[in-house]
């Protein structure tokens, strides 16, 4: 793995079994938007990821880019506007509207034939489409391949047991090329449960090193107030660039 980052210098904790069995069930996740506890999204943007443009887009045009778990990310429209391919998936349905509500985006919405209840709200434009469903229901859906993932909120929040099946319907969508930039969040996973849950480098090394250059881009301390109330008194955010091997 190769680590050109910063100063920082974030502990590993060898004890990462300590949240393995932790489960969060799609209904406490819809949950978590109906009552407005939704501190994971950033109103402003990723600021790692504004610094890392360049880096991930590498110049390119017209890409297809993926966001896993979107929830109502604001870059999702950023992509839009300089003419790149959405689509995200995630389970709230009101986490989507919001989403275009905010952004002022008209929008149309159909039934995903392949997942009965599940529904894609397609952008007027047509280069934003946003999958209302379970992320693990995606594979029936023909949604194609992608030059691009950004992983931010997505890897962290997916219960620990699940994260191989993630990981490998991730790599299922990429192109030949492709750049995958992912965000997790380093802190002691003995003093909070998660989510947001605690990813440590070997995790990362063995679900993506047997296929993927693994990069990590910087290192940044991002605790906050609010953090305290999980119990904790750090929180890392790394963000690691994946290219094809």
């Amino acid at each position: 793995m190769d680590d050109t980052s910063t100063l920082i210098d974030v502990k590993e904790y060898p004890d990462t079994e300590v949240q393995k069995n932790r489960v969060l069930t799609l209904e406490e996740w819809r949950e978590k938007w109906v009552d407005g506890k939704i501190g994971f999204h950033q109103e402003q943007g990723h600021q790692l990821l504004k610094k890392h443009l360049d880096t991930f887009l590498k110049g390119e045009n017209v890409l297809r880019v993926f966001f896993p778990l979107c929830g109502k990310a604001v870059e999702m429209k950023w992509f839009a506007d300089r003419g790149h391919c959405v689509v995200g998936v995630e389970i709230s349905e009101l986490g989507i509207r919001e989403f275009f509500t905010e952004q002022n985006l008209s929008y149309l919405e159909e039934p995903i034939m392949e997942i009965p209840g599940a529904k894609v709200f397609k952008s007027s434009s047509g280069n934003i489409s946003l999958y209302c469903c379970n992320l693990f229901d995606l594979p029936r859906v023909n949604i194609g391949k992608f030059d691009r993932i950004w992983d931010r909120g997505a890897l962290v929040a997916v219960n620990p047991g699940d994260r191989k099946c993630y990981t490998d319907i991730m790599l299922s969508l990429t192109r030949k090329g492709f750049r995958y930039l992912l965000a997790v969040l380093s802190y002691d996973p003995t003093k909070h449960p998660g989510p947001p849950f605690y990813v440590p480098d070997a995790e990362i090394k063995n679900l993506f090193g047997s296929t993927c250059n693994i990069h990590c881009l910087e290192k940044v301390d991002v605790f906050e107030e609010r953090h305290k109330s999980w119990g904790i008194d750090y929180i890392v955010e790394k963000l690691y660039l994946l290219t094809e091997k």
